[in-house]
């Protein structure tokens, strides 16, 4: 059991954030990936929609004989990770609660702000958790529903970028906010163009989070792999796995191999 690949998925590249941390922290693990790139935004969809595709990718990790499942996507956290944890019989970890505790170590003057996608700034799921935390935090969200298509078609940087995120973030950089949760896993590949925005305010991308918990539940559980052989990262798509290597190797800064594209 302790050999058997940590499960992670995402709407699309974007969960390679999430990833590449738990590589760095715990290298000596498998992983499985799945981005469901067929579907992707998940932001845009309803909630009954984003919980079906979100089963739908976790029953496929699942038969993958994963010891645990990574959803890293906010949009999927924020919807259904109850529903998952309920579903499956091992341990099932989300991408909001770390990325909350995160943003509370790290304000100063108890006002944060949360982007995201429509679907999970609709869902209040970040500020209900930093409320059930903190209830004097101050919260303002905002939706920034181009951020992920950016990602997905590798405008990082430059003036498209800067004029979108302008667009976005003028109403929040101006509302007295010390700390911004990077609400999504698309967004962290944007955070040198949204930091140089954003100056001077603390920005909380929750991966870095979310590989320790990883690590301290596997530690909890004795799942953590001791051997020292060479792991293996076999990655899953729905569409288009050439789209998914030429951007996943932006995310991950190295060649991705052994991409395989299924059906859901």
């Amino acid at each position: 059991m302790r050999e058997n690949p940590i499960g992670i998925f995402d709407s699309g590249v974007g969960g390679l954030t999430v990833l590449k941390e738990i590589s760095k922290l715990i290298p000596k693990e498998n992983i499985v990936y799945l981005g469901d790139t067929a579907r992707v935004p998940y932001g845009i969809r309803s909630a009954e929609t984003v919980l079906k595709y979100s089963i739908e990718c976790a029953d496929f990790l699942f038969k993958k004989q994963i010891k645990m499942l990574v959803v890293a996507c906010n949009t999927s956290s924020s919807v259904s990770l109850e529903v998952l944890r309920k579903r499956l019989p091992i341990p099932v970890i989300g991408v909001i609660e770390p990325g909350v505790r995160a943003a509370l170590k790290v304000t100063k003057n108890g006002k944060i702000g949360i982007i995201g996608t429509e679907a999970t700034v609709q869902s209040g799921a970040y500020t209900k958790k930093i409320k059930s935390l903190n209830p004097k935090i101050e919260v303002i969200s905002k939706a920034c529903p181009l951020f992920v298509p950016l990602v997905e078609e590798g405008i990082l940087e430059g003036a498209i970028a800067e004029l979108v995120i302008e667009r976005y973030l003028k109403d929040i950089k101006n509302s007295g906010i010390d700390t911004l949760i990077l609400g999504c896993t698309h967004y962290p590949l944007l955070k040198r163009t949204i930091q140089k925005y954003m100056d001077g305010i603390n920005l909380v991308d929750s991966a870095e989070e979310i590989a320790q918990e990883v690590k301290t539940m596997l530690s909890q559980k004795k799942l953590l792999n001791e051997k020292s052989d060479e792991c293996y990262k076999i990655f899953y798509v729905t569409d288009s796995p050439e789209r998914f290597k030429k951007i996943g190797e932006i995310f991950l800064d190295y060649e991705i191999n052994n991409i395989s594209k299924v059906s859901l």
